[in-house]
């Protein structure tokens, strides 16, 4: 086992730090490795290290089998860093994965617990199956003694599953709009202006809307116009629910495919449709999404933008946890609701 000896900063002149030293100014908020593992302690160092407190440094030995914490660290994150990360560090212990570009996030949660069941690691991530961004932090890995056995590092790498990040590529996206009461002026659609807004998110932008009335028919044809110009992506809006004049579903159902599902364990957007016509996506849009701006349509664009297809199976466990609170401070996508 390694063997730790603690020397007092002023006979430690000369000598390598074995581990990064933490620096913590409250009055500029500055918190960073102030001296790097391998530092040779200098006299001009000795006020620095007063004044962080330490009046002493650590002196590790290593024996066969042991394997310092940054190495340790290194190792367990190259086996995490999967598609669209990148590494930075060892840095105070940690190593950190990054997002090389726009997209969603998607990993095995029971990879991270299993890791975490030996309390010498610490793998934390962000939420599953949100969108992040170029450049923002996905996942930290960090061990919390000075040095771990190899036999510990082994089990951790066996269980570590590569994140992803699924880029987000942009979709030919077109619009119908359902409602006698909208063809005939009775009222202004306002969902167009939102999703063009939704859709930039993605680097998307909306190819061309159409406005029928509520007749199967005509929904099918407009569905399936759009489908022959080679829309991508269609989001059908109105005649969702149950109303003896709500004829939307139908209307998917005649012109695709396969139903992927109609209906999910979520709120607002409960009436949440998909369906494939070959490699065309078709959502039937629940009401809400003209006047909340988070729904569960939300939760399926970020699939789609990013290349998946949820099943069946996956959208039925939705439910915990997919209830929006409507957070007078919303901080969507990275909260519960999003990570579905």
């Amino acid at each position: 086992m390694a063997r730790i000896e603690y020397v007092n900063i002023e006979d430690a002149l000369g000598m390598a730090l074995s581990h990064d030293m933490t620096q913590i100014d409250v009055k500029s908020g500055y918190k960073g490795a102030r001296f790097k593992r391998g530092h040779i302690v200098k006299p001009e160092d000795l006020p620095v290290l007063r004044s962080m407190g330490k009046n002493s440094i650590s002196v590790l030995y290593l024996e066969e089998g042991d394997v310092h914490e940054d190495d340790a660290a290194l190792r367990l994150a190259h086996r995490l860093a999967g598609e669209g990360l990148r590494m930075e560090g060892p840095e105070e212990g940690k190593v950190s994965l990054f997002a090389e570009w726009n997209g969603l996030i998607v990993y095995d949660e029971e990879s991270i617990h299993t890791i975490n069941e030996d309390v010498d690691w610490i793998a934390v991530t962000t939420p599953n199956k949100v969108p992040v961004k170029k450049g923002e932090p996905a996942a930290g890995i960090r061990v919390v003694p000075l040095t771990m056995r190899e036999e510990q590092i082994r089990k951790a790498e066996a269980a570590a599953l590569p994140l992803t990040v699924f880029p987000f590529h942009p979709l030919k996206t077109a619009l119908v709009t359902t409602g006698r009461e909208i063809v005939e002026g009775r009222i202004r659609d306002a969902f167009a202006p939102k999703l063009v807004r939704k859709l930039a998110f993605y680097g998307s932008t909306l190819m061309e809307q159409v406005i029928t009335g509520d007749e199967k028919d005509e929904i099918a044809r407009a569905i399936q116009s759009f489908i022959d110009k080679g829309a991508e992506l269609i989001i059908v809006t109105g005649g969702m629910s149950v109303d003896a004049d709500d004829r939307t579903g139908a209307a998917i159902v005649q012109v695709s495919d396969s139903v992927v599902f109609n209906g999910v364990p979520a709120l607002p957007g409960a009436r949440l449709m998909l369906a494939l016509q070959d490699k065309t996506k078709i959502i039937g849009a629940p009401a809400c999404v003209v006047h909340d701006e988070w729904t569960s349509m939300d939760i399926l664009l970020n699939r789609l933008f990013a290349g998946l297809i949820p099943t069946l199976s996956e959208v039925r466990r939705w439910g915990a946890g997919g209830l929006c609170r409507k957070c007078r401070t919303c901080n969507y996508p990275v909260c519960a609701f999003a990570a579905r």
